[in-house]
């Protein structure tokens, strides 16, 4: 058995490496890497980042957000999100987002990873699943870079508010809020125990 087919061994189907974890299987990784993209075993996803496709009826399946984010940051602390995901707030929010964004604690801006763009958000604190509460809290933190009408959707956050957890609320607002947004919800909470 060659060098490279030992290293095939290794490689399973869908998942990222970053070139660093070759380095256990492989003494020669680069010359390896460069036989295994032009065979098509594995593709380059961005730089340091490849992946062992998965072979469907369909062709070659890209790899899963979640591995491939994995991979690129070096680190499971993040959250993948979109905009989309408000539309299932019932607060107005229709518009469809061509748009990945990631909350991590490393990296910022538009990265380029598998052929699909994502924005790095560097950000303190996010959960470590989307939750009702913590949509509402992004929505209005984010409510400047959408293409809703913003005084509509503040409305229906209002109600939405009002009939969900409010101490939830209250403490995603506090956790994960911008200023301004935690300014709105504290308001909200003045308003309900003031009525």
């Amino acid at each position: 058995m060659t060098k490279l087919q030992e290293l095939k061994k290794h490689l399973r189907s869908g998942k990222v490496y970053r070139r660093e974890d070759l380095t256990q299987w492989s003494s020669s990784v680069d010359r390896h890497l460069q036989q295994l993209l032009a065979e098509g075993y594995l593709t380059k996803l961005s730089t340091g980042v490849y992946h062992r496709p998965k072979q469907t009826a369909f062709g070659k399946a890209p790899a899963e957000d979640d591995a491939l984010v994995e991979a690129f940051l070096k680190d499971d602390r993040y959250l993948v999100t979109s905009p989309n995901a408000y539309n299932s707030l019932g607060v107005g929010a229709t518009q469809l987002y061509n748009k990945t964004v990631v909350y991590n604690h490393k990296r910022h801006g538009n990265f380029m990873l598998g052929g699909r763009e994502f924005e790095f958000r560097r950000k303190p604190a996010f959960p470590k699943t989307l939750t009702k509460e913590f949509l509402l809290v992004d929505l209005v933190n984010n409510l400047d870079q959408l293409a809703e009408d913003r005084d509509q959707v503040l409305a229906r956050v209002k109600e939405r508010a009002l009939q969900g957890n409010r101490t939830a609320l209250t403490r995603a607002a506090k956790e994960y809020g911008m200023v301004r947004t935690r300014k709105f919800f504290n308001t909200l909470a003045a308003d309900t125990h003031a009525s």
